[in-house]
């Protein structure tokens, strides 16, 4: 187990480092961050001899910590609404500018992971790759039956520099929550432990296919947008292979335009086949960025990059559907009232207060284009209330804004005079009317009367076990608890718990605060 000191050590590094760049005047002009965390931050800063004025190098910053660190960059360079736009740019090299690891390291994790020679499984592979990220890189190959084939292959040795700078963000946030109040509001362990999960899913490649897979299973029926097919003979946990695409970046409006392209109707199908995926399916990919999309000459939009996914239950779809129609025919109570069935909103609240709160911010915006106001502004601004009604962080409503803040921006660049309410208000009403009218309401009663019925005899054999008939061995008394050696817990002064935990506040707050941990 990693020691405090070592977890204090890597937290000093990273936050000297974040100094040196400027990358930590923000926290420290923030005022809803701690006075403690403000005065650690100002300590950096004039420890390292930076001063407050300068072009925060974000990038440099993000990129000089660490492999996780830079999946952090990389979240936060689609989130202008949170980071502004000169930092959001900055952190834009961090998605597909990273320097490659020479091809002979690929060469042997390939031949390594699969325990036979290369040639057997490709026929030819480009050694300069396509993309080059913070967890793996991309080369464009020819398998050996003749098929163009998308090769990625995980960064040697990026699972376990992973594993160590989340034991640190761990370790930071179980202090920091422990801090209470506004600290333990944003949830900071259970933010990590989201991020855990996430990573581990992109940090083994056969849970991207799979989850490639489970997509393309999910929109077979959506016209217009598709998933590359994965070649799963040539697939394991650190080398993924999939179909080759031959379209054009969804980001290079230019060449779409000139190639005759209906931009207009990419955007509007890109808007439908996001809120197809997020609430009628609640499987959604979550890190659709500009880079994640290409059109095919017919339209057809191909979405890559499965490593970050996002699932959302049928119920809290439910309540999602009515959010977004509620806002956009202004029905603010019944959004109130949602957010209390949710338990979103502690119940010693007013609803009718947090629906005229909700007025508040929806209203300014309602029905004008995206181009005047943002859904992503007004996402915003929802939760910049929620701190004066006690409404903890959602981690799972944080990846699907990230993700509808992402699709809106690409939404805008396609056609800036959309409007994101006009367009998703009739796919929302009609999925509401299937889903929750009275046929719905009614089938749904018949399926869980008729699951209610077939789980009694085992309801009732359960029953009989925990009381079962009188004979036998008797019963054995209850035993006492004894407290194990095992169980005691190294105890530090007080002195160095307060380090740790403002060291690790100085950390957590900034990535928590940010809406999104990397």
């Amino acid at each position: 187990m990693t020691s405090s000191v070592v977890h204090l050590a890597r937290l000093a590094r990273w936050g000297v480092t974040l100094a040196r760049r400027r990358a930590l005047v923000g926290i420290e002009n923030d005022p809803n961050a701690p006075a403690p965390v403000r005065s650690l931050v100002r300590l950096a800063r004039l420890a390292t001899l930076t001063g407050k004025r300068g072009t925060p190098d974000y990038a440099g910053a993000f990129r000089a910590i660490g492999p996780a660190a830079i999946k952090l960059g990389q979240s936060l360079a689609t989130r202008p609404d949170l980071v502004g736009e000169e930092a959001a740019n900055n952190l834009l090299s961090l998605q597909d500018s990273l320097p490659p690891v020479p091809f002979a390291q690929i060469r042997a994790a390939i031949e390594s992971s699969f325990g036979q020679p290369i040639e057997n499984l490709f026929a030819q592979i480009d050694p300069e790759p396509v993309g080059a990220a913070s967890i793996a890189q991309v080369h464009k190959g020819l398998t050996t039956d003749g098929r163009k084939v998308a090769i990625k292959v995980l960064r040697p040795g990026i699972r376990e520099k992973f594993a160590r700078d989340i034991q640190t963000y761990e370790w930071a946030a179980a202090h920091v929550e422990q801090m209470g109040g506004e600290a333990a509001r944003l949830r900071p362990r259970l933010t990590i432990a989201n991020f855990k999960r996430w990573t581990n899913s992109e940090l083994d490649l056969r849970r991207e296919a799979a989850s490639a897979s489970e997509l393309a299973e999910q929109m077979a029926g959506v016209p217009g947008y598709r998933i590359p097919s994965v070649d799963w003979d040539r697939t394991n946990g650190r080398v993924m292979t999939i179909e080759w695409i031959d379209g054009i970046k969804i980001s290079r409006v230019d060449e779409l335009r000139a190639r005759g392209h209906d931009l207009a109707a990419v955007s509007e199908k890109l808007v439908i086949s996001f809120l197809t995926q997020a609430i009628s399916a609640g499987f959604f990919h979550a890190d659709m960025h500009q880079g994640n999309l290409f059109v095919e000459d017919d339209g057809t939009i191909v979405a890559i990059d499965f490593g970050i996914m996002g699932r959302i239950d049928r119920r809290a779809r439910q309540w999602l559907a009515e959010i977004l129609y509620g806002l956009t025919t202004g029905n603010y109570q019944r959004v109130a009232e949602i957010h209390f069935e949710a338990q979103y909103v502690p119940s010693y609240h007013s609803v009718g207060e947090f629906a005229t709160a909700l007025r508040a911010v929806g209203e300014p915006m309602r029905g004008k284009p995206v181009k005047e106001l943002s859904v992503g502004q007004m996402l915003d601004g929802l939760f910049a209330i929620t701190r004066d009604f006690d409404m903890q962080t959602q981690p799972h409503l944080l990846l699907l804004q990230k993700t509808m803040v992402m699709v809106e921006g690409i939404a805008t660049q396609l056609n800036p005079d959309i409007n994101m309410w006009d367009t998703a208000a009739p796919y929302v009403r009609e999925w509401i009317r299937d889903e929750l009218g009275p046929e719905a309401a009614l089938a749904d009663r018949l399926k869980q009367d008729a699951e209610t019925l077939l789980r009694l005899p085992g309801l009732i054999r359960r029953v009989e076990e925990m009381f079962p008939p009188k004979g036998g061995a008797p019963e054995p008394p209850p035993l006492p608890a004894i407290a194990l050696i095992t169980d005691r817990r190294e105890k530090a002064g007080w002195l160095g718990y307060l380090v740790a935990a403002a060291a690790g506040a100085g950390l957590l707050w900034g990535l928590t605060s940010l809406g999104w941990i990397g």
